[in-house]
């Protein structure tokens, strides 16, 4: 079981509501200090995403806490017609539809507002489902995951990217000193909300990854689960299907 970790730690609101206003509120400044907190490696992991995803040729894809839509524009490269971006915070919503009308994909992408928990799709819908750094903000991660089995197609695709630990002494010692202390610095200094930074190194942390999250995947009824470590562990790729 996932450890609950909270944006903001003297609110009363539901953690739900608390991700929803925490990325209302640093919507306009994400993509660019992502990039920054990330080196821009983020990129290339989207990249292996869009690959595992297009070998499947897809008709449909949902992409769940799609935020400003990165995941949802890299994956117009695939055969799909149709791709559902869907996120919690209207904030994010709204940066990314103006990236897609600049890009002219409007006819291709829409963005829904929605729960990942409460998915607004009838069963069986989709031929891919995605989700980029966001299985984390699950308030109730096996629920979620639940719902997304529910509306993926038999032999459809679910992939996740999700940040992790490394397991190699030195790369995790790196990687816990940045993500304790450099990563929240940076967040302090750039960022409207100087906790959201922080909650999101703290959320990544306690996060169950590698044969954890395989091990919650298959107890929702996920089959064919693998889990690809990236970048010498920082992030990892998950891939699973259904029965």
């Amino acid at each position: 079981m996932a450890k609950k970790v909270n944006p903001y730690k003297d609110s009363d609101q539901s953690k739900k509501d608390q991700v929803t206003k925490m990325f209302d509120t640093i919507s306009k400044e994400y993509d660019g200090l992502n990039r920054v907190i990330s080196f821009g490696i983020d990129v290339k992991w989207r990249n292996k995403v869009v690959k595992l995803v297009g070998e499947k040729n897809p008709a449909n894809i949902l992409d769940i806490a799609t935020g400003t839509g990165d995941l949802a524009i890299s994956l117009t490269s695939t055969s799909a017609k149709e791709i559902i971006g869907l996120d919690i915070s209207d904030g994010m919503l709204e940066v990314g539809r103006q990236k897609i009308n600049n890009k002219n994909l409007d006819g291709i992408i829409s963005m829904v507002i929605g729960d990942s928990e409460d998915l607004p799709f009838e069963d069986n819908t989709f031929d891919a489902i995605t989700v980029a750094f966001g299985v984390r903000n699950f308030e109730n991660l096996e629920k979620g995951l639940s719902e997304i089995l529910r509306v993926l197609k038999p032999n459809g695709i679910f992939v996740i990217l999700e940040t992790s630990v490394p397991t190699n002494p030195i790369y995790k010692f790196g990687y816990k000193t940045y993500s304790k202390f450099i990563l929240p610095t940076i967040g302090k200094l750039f960022s409207k909300d100087r906790v959201a930074y922080k909650y999101l190194s703290e959320s990544a942390s306690v996060f169950p990854y590698g044969e954890a999250l395989n091990n919650i995947l298959r107890k929702i009824g996920f089959i064919n689960v693998v889990d690809k470590p990236q970048t010498m562990g920082v992030a990892t790729i998950y891939t699973a299907s259904k029965a």
